[in-house]
């Protein structure tokens, strides 16, 4: 009995003893792309809900990096890892080849993308079905709009911001099989991200043409579609964030990816000892992907057509709508 209760103790002494020196080893850190954790969309998303929540209710720290430039990426990666950090959270697929390379060299660090798959053992890659929530919104756009044109404002010409405009015009044709929709990309390089200046040109060419929304995929660059929009009486989307804080009265809704929840419970998970490689998916099904609705929007958004919405969105889980994704074969086909 004495060496029963014996083993029994040393095996609590030994779980406890492994429980605190997991803790002691939780280090998290967050890299966010050069737009920085103020940008008022994906990255502060990140900030405010991911880090910044986590730190409130959980009392850790994350330590926090902010490239100047696109070279800096590595150079952070390879610091954070060489100092002891883990998991170390990179915002945007901008970071892939740089943390394909530092990954490597650290298999021992444990590392999470968003918006991209970096195949490694020591990697975990959140990719979100944009697809679906652009879908979501676009019909509530056709609901909305009196021209029956609407827009799209698409940052850095690249296949996921492709998705997101691909998923958003089968929205609006799903409620409206007539609509025009007008789309326009910023640029191919990821400055395209960052000229509010462009996106208000691209904004008002569009209303020009008769569109009265326009959804704005396009990080720092929506601010200015959003601004013009507010400028000619229009509506506007916003994204990632829910920014109808923005310009109430403006702001129709936001397709929002909860970057920030998902990064939260990463480092939940993580704390716990419960980290795993490989890719994960978030999407209506699991509330990684939301429109929203909100005191700042709530005016413009009748019962009757948050009530449909919201009935597309079940259609959508349930599989009885099936919204095809740009990046399965890089066409718009559907």
């Amino acid at each position: 009995m004495k060496k029963a209760l014996a083993a029994t103790a040393t095996a609590v002494s030994l779980a406890l003893t492994s429980f605190v020196a997991t803790a002691a080893d939780f280090k998290p850190a967050v890299a966010y792309d050069t737009a920085g954790k103020h940008d008022k969309s994906f990255n502060q998303a990140v900030f405010e809900n991911g880090v910044t929540a986590f730190n409130k209710d959980k009392g850790v720290k994350v330590f926090e990096y902010v490239p100047s430039n696109d070279t800096q990426r590595e150079q952070g990666l390879e610091r954070m890892a060489r100092r002891g950090y883990s998991p170390i959270v990179v915002v945007g697929f901008n970071y892939a080849a740089s943390l394909e390379k530092v990954a490597k060299a650290y298999p021992d660090t444990d590392f999470v993308i968003i918006d991209s798959v970096v195949d490694l053992p020591n990697v975990k890659s959140l990719v979100f079905a944009e697809h679906e929530g652009s879908f979501l919104v676009g019909a509530l756009a056709a609901m909305k709009s009196d021209t029956q044109k609407v827009g799209f404002v698409g940052g850095m010409d690249i296949p996921l911001i492709r998705k997101f405009a691909c998923g958003y015009e089968q929205g609006v044709k799903h409620v409206n099989g007539d609509a025009e929709v007008f789309q326009n990309m910023t640029g191919s390089t990821p400055a395209a991200f960052a000229d509010p200046v462009r996106g208000a040109e691209l904004a008002k060419s569009q209303f020009s043409r008769g569109a009265d929304i326009i959804f704005a995929a396009a990080g720092g660059t929506g601010n200015g579609v959003y601004q013009a929009a507010k400028d000619e009486g229009k509506f506007a989307i916003g994204v990632d964030s829910n920014q109808n804080h923005m310009h109430p009265g403006t702001m129709l809704t936001s397709m929002v990816k909860r970057v920030g929840f998902t990064t939260y419970k990463v480092f939940e998970e993580y704390q716990a000892g419960n980290f795993t490689a490989g890719i994960q998916a978030n999407g209506l099904a699991d509330g990684g992907i939301e429109w929203a609705l909100d005191e700042y929007n709530r005016d413009l958004v009748s019962a009757e057509q948050e009530a449909q919405l919201n009935a597309i969105a079940e259609r959508i889980v349930a599989g009885e709508i099936v919204v095809h994704d740009y990046m399965a074969d890089n066409s718009c086909k559907y």
